[in-house]
């Protein structure tokens, strides 16, 4: 399968695009939102949370380090060049994003925490308790929107946010 790569993982040495940043939602895919992304930042400017920020190459990329997306759709409505694009007549996922809890989470290393889960609207994360005090977190990934709330209020970190199966609409 061959896979194109931009000049900037090429320049950074991520050959297999390990490293993307994340598209606000609804994002067209890679190529053609940087294609039709003029970098006008009204999508940053129209966000009520401040999560759209300025990338590399002025284009916008999401963080979920102070808050998540709640999907509001401000960013869409506001594209005029259809890089951030939502067929209202379809119910089309904002994007492949899901959560994925790593080894440093304080739940699995015996340390009473379930922040992740407290505040996921969607109940995606749950905990299992296992023997040695541990509350092991389960995600359901059918559930799970991507929105990086989980991944905001984490102490550790210990949340990963990426893309998941062959969509590649977040970049």
């Amino acid at each position: 399968m061959q896979r194109t790569i931009n000049r900037s993982q090429f320049l950074s040495g991520d050959f297999k695009g390990l490293h993307r940043s994340i598209r606000p939602p609804w994002a067209v895919a890679e190529a053609l939102f940087i294609d039709r992304c003029t970098r006008c930042g009204e999508c940053i400017a129209v966000c009520p949370y401040n999560i759209i920020r300025e990338g590399r190459g002025k284009f916008p990329l999401v963080d979920f380090s102070l808050h998540g997306c709640d999907f509001c759709r401000r960013c869409v409505d506001i594209c005029e060049t259809k890089a951030l694009c939502r067929d209202p007549d379809v119910e089309a996922a904002p994007w492949s994003l899901k959560a994925t809890i790593l080894p440093a989470c304080l739940s699995l290393n015996a340390v009473i925490c379930r922040s992740c889960g407290e505040v996921c609207e969607e109940r995606a994360i749950s905990f299992r308790l296992e023997p040695g005090g541990i509350a092991r977190p389960d995600i359901d990934t059918e559930s799970c929107t991507g929105c990086g709330e989980c991944f905001a209020v984490c102490p550790v970190k210990a949340v990963e946010i990426s893309p998941s199966g062959p969509d590649t609409r977040a970049a």
